[in-house]
């Protein structure tokens, strides 16, 4: 392992020559008006950190400095650098984000700000289960890249692990290991997805040296005892292509190419060989212009030196999952030794070293929601672009604008991470952690703190729930202008414990009334409620019962499955659609305009009046009168001109099987066997559909039904909507204009 080299002198010198020394470095680097701030937060970091020092024995200004260094490396902005530096001045309180904000700017503030709250987490320790382990460090990750509103905040967290990483020799085994561990779970996935290779690899290779010492140092010493070999034998290739390249007249770049011992380590694992039979120990990178110079590259290689069977990969025809492209082959060198070559373009070097990968969840943690993707992707892109300036900076405040995430993560106090969605309350973080948690719960501390049970969650916040033995759930919490529940699954738990609590009377008044039907209908044979509940997607036959009781379930939609044979398995049926009557023109056994009773009127098509919603006439040119509900939003926005041609209208008594159009909108937790139950709703009532529209919102768990019906009269539409709302999971039905 090479060793890491700061602008930073020994560690014997005092932090204040430290600070100047450093500050020399950066003189060629920034313009003037950004290398006074960046002095004057060396300033302040001096007066706020004074001598602390922290865990690996050096100050905390040697540390924020190295960090700020490595960041340097990576061609940072000066606000990236500034932030590093003032990293735990919050924490002492000798500074405030207030202060910052105005020393600084709101940028820099809002990112010290953000590195405190990670400093919090940071080196969190969760007791998690093996099965649940990997779940959990998924979780970490959303965390962290959830609390930094800034992509340069995350920047600054993996550079202080890499410091830390090289600083740690000293440390106590265990605290050593457990750092490590860390940082190869977290740390280093966190640098693959943000594309930041020279971080990942390093955060890989110290890793490995702590957890697997070992192998690590085997594998670094057959590297160092052949160094002096490979690099005198990868000097000599160098110069043979570079003869053969000029003669062909192909304008390329030839260089050796670092092998890193995790790479080495990986491969050794996943091949299930020892490091003799690693071919790319020994390994150059050519560079071209073009993709044809690329295959005419392998040309020339395979006509120097014979290829290796089965050692080819042509990622340029076709790319891998993260949209690395290049040309790799492995063939017998000079001297009958192995020798890997990679191939690419320029522009496929940028995209491999300084570039993102596009789709990193192939290889990682299966199940990304879409939103958090995109909040990779706009990190990536940011960071291709972070050398030029005003494009960067102008992507960098657009994004903050126009994002606005959709989940949170939250701690357990034993520092499990739990994702919620943005608006979640310590009610619905209740839930989450188990049902009974919610139900008991009686109060709940964020941060050490009481909060009212429906304030909002924020990233980072530690959740402590408080619970009573014999506590209960409120109603209140079912109301959704009191804000106490966002979660389909809370409210849910919550309805369900409501309708447990009377399930023995309801079990009652269920079998009673099934009896009674059954008796109404005729039908002698005895109900098998175990048979009967499956079909309409209950567990246990006392379920469906006490469904019946509660008046969630018809009872003449189960008494007239009794003596049917069993059905297969219950399928989602659409409602039949009935073709809708052509209707003649309202006559006067339907509508009476101003006591005329012979005038050509039609229903408006916009409201849909039924008999007998309160009703207006408006006079049509060649088409007589248009009937509108009154309270018709068309007639809200109609002309003084227009509003001259309203005139009274009135129902009259029509015939009782007159039916008219009306949109009936229902809200519902999506589940299997939903359509079905509201189209046996529709049909127990003779109400005859002519229209459906559904949609699913998977973020919410919710199913939006559109259904076009004909009703006779008003009292017909309010018996329908009272029993749709009897419909478990049915969350709200109304009219819809």
């Amino acid at each position: 392992m090479v060793k890491p080299i700061y602008n930073l002198p020994d560690q014997d010198t005092d932090d204040d020559t430290a600070i100047r020394h450093w500050l020399g470095s950066l003189t060629n680097h920034y313009p003037d008006a950004e290398y006074g701030q960046i002095a004057d937060a060396c300033a302040a970091l001096a007066r706020c950190r004074g001598d602390h020092r922290i865990e690996t024995g050096e100050t905390h200004v040697r540390h924020v400095l190295s960090t700020a260094d490595i960041l340097v490396r990576l061609r940072l902005d000066y606000e990236t650098l500034i932030a590093a530096l003032l990293n735990g001045c919050l924490e002492q309180g000798d500074l405030t984000e207030s202060q910052l904000e105005q020393a600084f700017g709101p940028n820099i503030a809002h990112m010290v700000g953000d590195l405190a709250r990670i400093g919090q987490i940071a080196n969190i320790d969760a007791i998690i289960a093996a099965k649940d382990q990997p779940e959990h460090e998924e979780n970490l990750r959303r965390l962290l890249l959830g609390i930094a509103e800034d992509v340069r905040v995350v920047l600054v967290v993996l550079a202080e692990r890499v410091h830390l990483m090289r600083a740690i020799k000293d440390l106590e085994p265990e605290r050593r290991t457990r750092i490590a561990r860390d940082t190869q779970r977290v740390y280093a996935p966190l640098a693959n997805r943000l594309g930041v290779w020279q971080i990942k690899w390093e955060l890989e290779d110290l890793s490995l040296r702590y957890l697997q010492p070992d192998e690590y140092k085997r594998i670094a010493k057959l590297l160092a005892e052949r160094r002096e070999e490979r690099e005198q034998y990868i000097e000599t290739v160098i110069q043979t292509l570079r003869e053969q390249f000029e003669e062909a007249g192909i304008q390329a770049e030839i260089s050796g190419r670092p092998k890193h011992i995790f790479s080495i380590w990986k491969k050794m694992q996943r091949k299930g060989v020892d490091i003799e039979e690693i071919f790319d120990l020994r390994a150059v990178r050519i560079m071209v212009e073009t993709v044809a110079d690329c295959y005419a590259a392998l040309g020339l290689v395979h006509g120097l030196w014979k290829h290796i069977p089965k050692e080819f990969d042509d990622y340029i025809a076709t790319p891998k999952g993260n949209m690395y492209r290049s040309l790799h082959t492995a063939v017998v060198g000079p001297e009958d030794k192995s020798l890997e070559v990679q191939i690419r373009t320029h522009e496929m070097h940028r995209h491999a070293e300084f570039g993102v990968a596009a789709h990193w969840a192939y290889k990682e943690a299966k199940g990304h929601d879409a939103e958090f993707q995109r909040r990779l992707v706009w990190m990536r892109n940011w960071l291709e672009l972070k050398n030029e300036g005003d494009g960067a900076s102008g992507f960098l405040e657009r994004f903050k604008a126009e994002f606005e995430p959709v989940h949170i993560y939250v701690l357990t106090p034993q520092s499990k991470v739990v994702e919620l969605p943005k608006g979640a309350t310590p009610l619905d973080f209740a839930y989450a952690i188990h049902s009974e948690v919610g139900n008991r719960c009686r109060g709940a501390r964020v941060n050490g703190r009481i909060v009212p049970l429906n304030q909002a969650l924020t990233s980072g916040d530690t959740v402590e729930i408080l619970t009573q033995k014999n506590a209960a759930p409120s109603r209140d919490w079912l109301s959704p202008h009191l804000r106490y529940l966002t979660t389909a699954r809370a409210r849910n738990r919550v309805r369900q414990w409501f309708k447990q609590q009377n399930f023995e009377h309801d079990l009652h008044e269920g079998r009673v009334a099934l009896e009674r039907e059954l008796g109404r209908l005729g039908i002698v044979e005895k109900p098998q409620p175990e048979v009967l509940a499956p079909r309409f997607n209950f567990k246990r036959g006392d379920d469906l019962l006490a469904a019946i009781g509660r008046g969630d379930l018809a009872v003449g939609q189960v008494a007239r499955q009794v003596g049917e044979p069993k059905a297969e398995e219950p399928k989602e049926t659409e409602p039949k659609l009935k073709t809708p009557p052509k209707h003649k023109k309202a006559s006067s056994g339907d509508v009476m305009v101003q006591g005329i009773d012979d005038l050509m009127t039609q229903m408006a098509q916009c409201c849909k009046p039924v008999p007998y919603d309160e009703i207006v006439g408006f006079v049509t040119r060649g088409r007589g009168v248009t009937i509108h509900r009154r309270n018709c939003n068309n007639l809200r926005h109609l002309s003084p001109e227009d509003a001259e041609r309203l005139i009274e209208a009135r129902w009259a008594d029509q015939p009782a099987k007159s039916a008219y159009p009306v949109d009936l909108l229902v809200i519902a937790s999506d589940r299997k066997g939903l359509l079905r139950d509201v189209s046996s709703t529709f049909s127990d009532e003779d109400i005859d559909v002519i229209g459906v529209n559904t949609h699913s919102e998977k973020s919410t768990d919710t199913a939006s039904m559109r259904f076009t019906v004909e009703i006779r009269n008003v009292d017909q539409m309010d018996r329908l909507i009272a029993k749709l709302q009897q419909i478990p999971e049915v969350l709200e039905v109304r009219r819809s204009a």
